[in-house]
């Protein structure tokens, strides 16, 4: 029977191969590609409702998953000695690093708020009692304090905790009208928090003001929030609800910037990426992270407002986290796998100075190869050409349509009939002004079945009168009708396009009539003008 505590890691959803070329992908398609696959290993079919990644080297990860919290080691991401924390006499939720790593809290659904030192055993050394339902959000501040905590639930109360002493600083029984499912602490200030609800209101909370005025901003998603996300900046909020995920203006009172639906189905959780880093320190491009129960991870930047990258997974996704390091991203399902994507590195000489890997040591010069070695001839379509190359391009093959590619192989009625079948005018007229060039249009005109003539006369008829097709389309008209007279008197199909031709002619004739008249009024007028 398979380990009953422990959720399992899983080989992330294999793709179909693309259909684009390997040169046609962005740097950035091309950065979230680079995640390789774990190795899965087996457990208990359990949802992962949370993920938190410890902001200190290894940067461990904590995972809520059933009663218990399950760490795994940062940098290969297998389970601790000491994991799982079972101290829950219930479900788990929401772990939260300190900022220094070295305390890691979470919710129960028992009311009660755990903390744990995660490097020993687990017992909890301290247990935090204000709430009388669910804590499904628990949060450390994000900047530089060891001593507060904040905790959210379905008692609509949000709590401001002394950590050291186990006792309520700030509580605000009110908070929301509905379930706090959603809280994130600010990245400027450790003091200011933002919680959603299920009551589709986001507030900003303030805990240095007054207690009367401790909320700073509140706006409305639309939909019960599942997740918040304060952004690098400070002045940002995205919120997660419905199928859509939201950016806000917190500076500008709640001004929504930018709606993102590109999920088909509930948003659960969403995160902050970064593109372009490989180790702690470095500076790439922030990314919203975003899963739902429809199975797909988007990456969206919020920067650009378009959505980079899409990874398909075959389960209902419940959480997502992204390491510090930007090696490793996971994500949680509703049946207990945890996929996991490590990054590509290439290290050919790394040495670990002070638990830092040191990448300042050079790289081996990739040999140059020479006309003189058989692995010059043998380099294949992959090796780019260097600058002495002349390269030698292949003309671009032209997607001919069907009309054409018939008239190469001289089947002038088959190529008229499918020009006429496209019911195109410029493709048709050309292909009968070619006819006529190579002389064949006559006796294409004369081999048409009643059907395919009744294509060519329903042709004249909406196109014979028009000023850019007029003066040869009236010409050929003439001559399908001397050619043809015996099947039009036969068939009433095409005595109706014929009567329509000549009603059309008629009513051509006179407007120029009419035009004519009024140009004989006009010019006598002009010459008086112009003395």
């Amino acid at each position: 029977m398979a380990d009953q505590s422990k959720p399992y890691f899983s080989v992330e959803s294999a793709r179909k191969p693309s259909s684009r070329k390997p040169n046609s992908l962005t740097p950035e398609s091309k950065f979230w590609r680079s995640f390789k696959n774990s190795e899965p290993t087996s457990g208990l079919i359990l949802p992962v409702t949370s993920f938190d990644f410890s902001p200190n080297h290894p940067f461990d990860l904590a995972a809520a998953c059933s009663t218990s919290l399950h760490l795994f080691d940062g940098s290969s991401l297998s389970p601790k000695s000491h994991s799982p924390l079972s101290s829950f006499t219930d479900v788990a939720y929401s772990p939260s690093f300190r900022c220094d790593g070295a305390l890691l809290a979470a919710g129960g659904e028992s009311g009660l708020v755990q903390v744990f030192n995660p490097l020993s055993s687990g017992h909890a050394i301290r247990r935090l009692r204000a709430h009388s339902r669910p804590v499904r959000v628990v949060r450390f501040p994000r900047v530089a304090d060891k001593l507060h905590l904040f905790s959210a639930g379905d008692d609509a109360l949000l709590s401001y905790w002394d950590v050291s002493t186990e006792s309520t600083l700030l509580s605000f029984p009110a908070a929301h009208r509905d379930y706090i499912r959603a809280c994130s602490p600010s990245p400027i200030a450790a003091d200011v928090i933002a919680t959603g609800s299920y009551d589709h209101s986001v507030k900003v909370w303030d805990v240095r003001m007054s207690p009367d005025s401790n909320q700073v901003c509140t706006f409305t998603h639309g939909n019960p929030v599942e997740s918040v996300l304060f952004l690098p900046s400070g002045g940002l909020i995205a919120t997660a609800g419905g199928n859509s995920v939201k950016i806000w203006d917190v500076i500008a009172g709640g001004r929504l910037l930018h709606t993102m639906e590109s999920h088909n189905k509930t948003v659960t959780s969403i995160c902050l990426g970064r593109v372009g880093n490989e180790g702690a320190g470095s500076c790439g491009e922030s990314r919203i992270l975003s899963v739902s129960i429809d199975g797909y991870l988007k990456v969206f930047d919020f920067a650009a407002f378009k959505i980079t990258h899409t990874v398909r997974y075959p389960a209902q996704l419940l959480s997502v986290g992204f390491s510090p390091s930007g090696l490793s991203r996971v994500v949680g399902t509703s049946n207990g796998v945890i996929y996991v994507g490590k990054k590509k590195v290439k290290e050919v000489a790394l040495e670990k100075v002070g638990g830092e890997i040191d990448r300042s040591l050079p790289e081996p010069e990739k040999r140059v190869l020479r006309p003189t070695h058989y692995r010059y001839f043998d380099r294949g379509q992959s090796e780019k050409p260097s600058e002495s190359d002349h390269v030698v391009k292949r003309p671009k093959k032209l997607n001919l349509a069907e009309h054409d590619k018939l008239l190469k192989k001289f089947r002038h009625r088959d190529a008229l009939v499918s020009a006429l079948n496209t019911r195109k005018p410029y493709s048709i007229v050309a292909v009968l002004e070619d006819l006529v060039a190579r002389r064949k249009l006559l006796k294409c005109i004369a081999n048409l079945d009643v059907n395919e003539l009744g294509l060519l006369f329903r042709f004249l008829q909406r196109n014979a009168t028009k000023p850019r097709y007029a003066r040869f389309l009236m010409g050929l008209a003439k001559r399908v009708l001397e050619i043809r007279a015996k099947d039009v008197q036969s068939s009433e199909e095409l005595r109706f396009y014929m009567q329509n031709l000549k009603c059309l002619v008629k009513e051509e004739l006179r407007i120029q009539h009419s035009l004519q008249e009024i140009q004989g009024m006009l010019s006598p007028l002009l010459v008086i003008a112009g003395r």
